[in-house]
């Protein structure tokens, strides 16, 4: 029988990639709207990542006989400038790895090792996403959110640039 306590985390656990997954996704739109695809060709593979995320938090809920809970976590938002963007994933990559640390112990205390290695391995992934965009806040910060954007935008470049 698997602890209610782990397969709760991991259902919070998968609606959390799933809101992460939708809101990659959408800045991905927003981005190609707004002319700076190389940036949104970025957000489809952080996108994919998560989907991936949200697939291994599916099968070990199903492992241990559970049900998932097919739902947002938070409704996708749509972001009103890349410093906005960024500040708002790096605030949610940040609530990721807190809870999925303390998912990680709940689980060791649950003797459920395989769960407690899945958190810990996706909260590493989270913590090389929340390293990123920080980066790019202060890239930002530095450089300006429109000379920023420009190096992620093709428009007016030829084929061979």
């Amino acid at each position: 029988m698997a602890n209610e306590t782990v397969l709760k985390h991991l259902n919070t656990a998968l609606q959390m990639e799933l809101t992460a997954a939708h809101q990659y996704q959408l800045h991905a739109h927003v981005l190609d709207d707004w002319g700076i695809d190389r940036l949104a060709a970025k957000m489809r593979e952080e996108f994919a990542e998560e989907t991936v995320h949200s697939n291994r938090f599916l099968e070990r809920i199903f492992d241990l006989g559970g049900e998932p809970e097919m739902a947002f976590a938070n409704t996708p938002k749509i972001a009103k400038s890349l410093t906005g963007m960024f500040q708002s994933d790096l605030d949610d990559e940040k609530e990721a790895v807190a809870f999925y640390t303390k998912a990680s112990k709940d689980a060791y205390e649950a003797n459920d090792l395989a769960s407690r290695a899945l958190f810990e391995e996706i909260a590493i992934d989270e913590v090389g996403h929340a390293n990123w965009l920080d980066q790019q806040l202060g890239l930002i910060d530095r450089l300006g959110e429109e000379r920023y954007a420009s190096k992620y935008m093709s428009a007016g470049e030829d084929d061979e640039g």
